[in-house]
């Protein structure tokens, strides 16, 4: 009887350790700021097969936006207290655009709840009442993206279809979020 417990022990401790060790977590977390070097592409040597962006073309976070059906990049100007919102393709190589007048931001830092609201901010080859920038200038907003401990959710409506992305704490360079 006792050599079966250990058995059973030594089973479910190696499966246990199997399925924690699959995850991959190379990438140190999302990024929020611009200027940062991206971190390694996904090379697909975990048996995914695919690469995934890790940054986008303004050098900000990437948020994935339903199955990687689209993404956002932020990026904040620290001197202009300004963060922006990029809507992008699957590759997120790609501007996409949203009939959305504003995109909501929902932000928790320290178990403190705020949400913003970014405003269409249309760039040039936006088409007309659409836009693929969001943007909002707003101290307490950036300090609050570059506070350790934020997460948060980033919904916005893409070709007639919701989507919501997850934002989280990031690392770069000498200090981490």
């Amino acid at each position: 009887m006792k050599r079966s417990k250990c058995f059973l022990v030594l089973v479910v401790g190696s499966l246990t350790t199997a399925l924690i060790g699959c995850g991959d977590n190379s990438s140190g977390g999302p990024r929020l700021v611009t200027g940062d070097p991206p971190p390694a592409a996904h090379s697909g040597a975990d048996g995914h097969g695919d690469a995934h962006p890790t940054e986008g073309p303004h050098q900000g976070h990437l948020i994935e936006l339903g199955r990687e059906e689209y993404h956002a990049e932020l990026t904040h100007d620290d001197d202009m207290k300004k963060v922006s919102v990029y809507l992008l393709d699957k590759a997120a190589t790609t501007a996409v655009t949203s009939a959305d007048a504003e995109l909501a931001l929902n932000l928790v830092v320290d178990g403190k709840p705020l949400q913003a609201k970014l405003g269409a901010d249309p760039q040039e080859g936006d088409v007309e009442g659409q836009a693929s920038r969001y943007s909002i200038v707003d101290e307490a907003v950036l300090e609050a993206l570059e506070a350790p401990k934020v997460t948060g959710r980033l919904s916005v409506n893409i070709a007639g279809k919701s989507f919501s992305g997850k934002v989280e704490p990031h690392e770069h360079g000498d200090h981490k979020h």
